[in-house]
């Protein structure tokens, strides 16, 4: 059986792609990215490194040639991406792909705010649409991407949040590419949504409490509003288009969209999730 990994040279498609040649033959894994130089350590390991382009969909009818089962990593393009994923499931089925395993987000529905949620949802919706068979990898916010957060928080003594009460169940990039592996590898996860979380739900008093136990010093937690969040965003730095789009997270969060904790990362990837804390 051939599986393919689109995106393969960012950072959860090395994840993926190294987990994925530790288990299978390396003759059955290709490797899609834009530029094949980028994963040329992977060649040399096996594996069948090829070109493609999500803008250029006529060569992706190609780059699928002979596949059975996708990886399908979403882009980061928020709003133009959509295109992009259509045009791969378009291609998946012209070239007799069966099955698309999508990395999608927690919870895609109306009522959630996450600025991410409209592009997810339109994708979950092509390949329902598509006739594939298709798994729905709803992967929560990523645990390394707090660890940041939190030494910033200890550094300034705030933690300056608009999340509320609310909790998210971060989850590591490599925990998530362990469940991708364990999909891509078994049987029976057609037609299903998985929710891949960490172990614990965190909160922003969890985190300040993180925070203050790097530091060795008291961690405030300052509540704001949406709109101050934002403008605080951008005052830090980051663009305009940028800055409602994190914020949107914290939304999601204070209205507990990312506060489900499921034991999907032991179950069908195989192994114990890594807490947030295991990585401050």
């Amino acid at each position: 059986m051939t599986i393919a990994i689109t995106g393969a040279s960012g950072q959860l498609g090395r994840l993926v792609a190294d987990q994925l040649l530790d288990t299978v033959d390396p003759a059955e894994v290709v490797l899609l990215t834009r530029d094949p130089a980028k994963l040329a350590d992977y060649a040399e390991r096996g594996a069948d490194v090829r070109a493609a382009d999500f803008d250029k969909p006529a060569e992706l009818v190609d780059a699928f040639a002979g596949v059975e089962r996708v990886l399908l990593i979403s882009t980061d393009a928020v709003g133009a991406r959509v295109e992009g994923h259509r045009a791969a499931i378009d291609a998946a089925v012209k070239a007799g792909v069966r099955h698309i395993v999508y990395t999608s987000v927690s919870e895609p529905t109306p009522d959630n705010p996450a600025g991410v949620v409209p592009d997810h949802a339109a994708t979950e919706d092509a390949l329902r649409e598509s006739g594939l068979a298709w798994t729905m990898l709803r992967n929560n916010l990523y645990a390394d991407m707090q660890v940041d957060s939190v030494a910033q928080a200890a550094a300034s003594g705030q933690l300056v949040t608009n999340t509320g009460d609310g909790g998210a169940a971060y989850v590591t990039r490599a925990d998530c590419a362990a469940v991708a592996v364990g999909v891509l590898t078994g049987e029976g996860h057609e037609g299903k949504a998985y929710d891949v979380t960490g172990p614990q739900a965190y909160t922003a008093a969890d985190l300040a409490a993180l925070a203050t136990e790097q530091s060795g010093k008291p961690v405030e937690v300052v509540q704001v509003d949406d709109e101050a969040y934002t403008a605080g965003l951008v005052s830090a730095g980051l663009p305009d288009f940028i800055a409602p789009l994190l914020t949107s997270f914290g939304t999601a969060t204070r209205l507990g969209k990312l506060a489900t904790v499921t034991d999907v990362v032991e179950k069908i990837g195989g192994r114990k999730p890594t807490p947030l804390s295991a990585l401050i």
